[in-house]
């Protein structure tokens, strides 16, 4: 089993909650914090499936507190984590075969 905790940037923006990963360029939104959390945790999770399925690099995660200073006002940073077992990217293989 891999873990991986990664720094999100939370943001309200046009009546949704907004999450991005700036070390991986990737975003996902929510109607509200709670949902955006898990969006923002499935996201990641569905992003190191792909990466470890397809053998690509990644970026590795910047420091938390760098992070943090990089914040604008109305923005708050939070590590995410996400768990990816030997399950998972089996399943994730097999869906990927499907389509």
């Amino acid at each position: 089993m891999r873990q991986f905790i990664y720094p999100a940037i939370f943001y309200f923006d046009e009546g949704e909650t907004k999450v991005y990963f700036p070390d991986l360029d990737i975003s996902t939104s929510g109607d509200n914090y709670d949902e955006a959390f898990l969006f923002a945790k499935e996201l990641l999770k569905v992003y190191f499936m792909y990466v470890l399925t397809n053998d690509l690099d990644f970026n590795f995660p910047s420091n938390f507190i760098d992070s943090t200073k990089r914040c604008g006002e109305k923005q708050k940073a939070m590590l995410i984590d996400v768990f990816v077992s030997d399950k998972d990217l089996k399943d994730f293989r097999k869906k990927a075969k499907k389509s």
